[in-house]
């Protein structure tokens, strides 16, 4: 984590956490601090996307907030610097969950979303080329960018922005924007964002399965040690993860060698770092 990066995620956190004190919703505060992340260029996410082996950024993301069980999601999106926004207006203005693909785009440039113009151009591969170029990469750069949040009315949100994975195939769409995968959130259990290798977080259904323990009890620390530990028995995967339980307990855990990631209850200044036992 550069220290540019640190202080990036310092300020998102200050600036989500100003929210809830002012009274403001956990779903926006959720959407602040990531859209700060995304704004930056600095990770992977928004102005800072991956680009999948065409050349081209699409980018996912996921909002849900957890008093009536509300959600949306876009997936790959093009050319719009806050996905994490998208993501809340197919929440709130349509009768969905998650849009796709150009569509989305135009989706988001109706509501006349902050667009921006990718460096570069698409690369004219033949599929067997992108294919080959698939199989040579072992990079296992990250970089989701994600928040969880509880608000003085007791809810809880959770959230997600991702440009993928490096050597994507064109049209990849990993966890961020499917509901229980890469996100999930319920005041009856608590929220989840998650980040790492989307697939094997997709297979498991990894943020309703640490839900489901906060529901029967378990702590945010054991539910998510719990469910990444199967992850990685299971299927050889690899992920980190918020978690947020509705009385305000929280734990940030992953079975990697690094995850950058903070928290903030407004005592002192916002606690960031590299890993998180």
């Amino acid at each position: 984590m550069t220290p540019a990066q640190s202080t990036c995620r310092a300020d998102a956190l200050a600036a989500g956490y100003g929210i809830l004190v002012q009274g403001g919703s956990a779903l926006a505060a959720v959407e602040c601090t990531i859209g700060l992340l995304e704004q930056s260029g600095l990770f992977n996410a928004g102005r800072g996307a991956n680009r999948q082996l065409d050349g081209v950024q699409r980018m996912d993301a996921a909002i849900m907030e957890g008093a009536h069980l509300q959600a949306g999601a876009v997936a790959s999106l093009e050319g719009i610097v806050h996905p994490i926004t998208a993501a809340r207006l197919v929440m709130e203005k349509t009768d969905h969950v998650l849009l796709v693909g150009p569509l989305a785009g135009r989706f988001a440039r109706h509501f006349k979303l902050d667009r921006h113009r990718a460096i570069g151009a698409p690369r004219r591969l033949s599929y067997d080329r992108i294919l080959a170029r698939q199989t040579r990469s072992t990079a296992e750069r990250h970089g989701t960018v994600g928040a969880v949040a509880l608000d003085r009315f007791g809810t809880v949100a959770a959230g997600a922005s991702t440009g993928g994975i490096e050597s994507m195939l064109p049209g990849r769409v990993g966890d961020s924007p499917l509901i229980g995968c890469g996100v999930y959130a319920d005041n009856h259990s608590g929220a989840v964002s998650m980040t790492g290798m989307g697939e094997g977080i997709i297979r498991l259904v990894i943020a309703k399965g640490i839900c489901d323990r906060l529901a029967m009890g378990k702590s945010p620390a054991v539910a998510a040690r719990q469910v990444l530990r199967m992850l990685v028995a299971r299927i050889r995967g690899s992920a980190g993860a918020l978690v947020l339980s509705p009385d305000g307990r929280f734990a940030i855990r992953h079975m990697t060698p690094y995850m950058a990631a903070g928290w903030w209850n407004g005592t002192g200044q916002p606690n960031v770092r590299g890993q998180f036992p």
